[in-house]
């Protein structure tokens, strides 16, 4: 039974301790942009795709106007 208060009063401290903790952050202002940290996440692989995609588009687009005799291809067939 001594057993069983024991984890009675150290739940109720743990809960205490996390409410405490809780109140504080509040207090803090931790929890103003809940939605903007969620896009930080991924705004630098983002901007690294982009920044990629536009090289590659830029060097593709280059070897698709030159076929090596110094002629410009024809994309539609003419």
């Amino acid at each position: 039974m001594e057993h069983t208060w024991i984890a009675i009063i150290a739940s109720l401290l743990m809960g205490i301790g996390a409410l405490l903790i809780f109140i504080f952050a509040v207090k803090q202002d931790y929890f103003r942009n809940l939605e903007d940290a969620k896009y930080q996440v991924f705004w630098s692989d983002i901007e690294e795709l982009v920044e990629s995609s536009v090289t590659d588009s830029a060097v593709s687009v280059s070897e698709d106007h030159h076929n090596g005799s110094g002629e410009e291809d024809s994309h539609f067939g003419t």
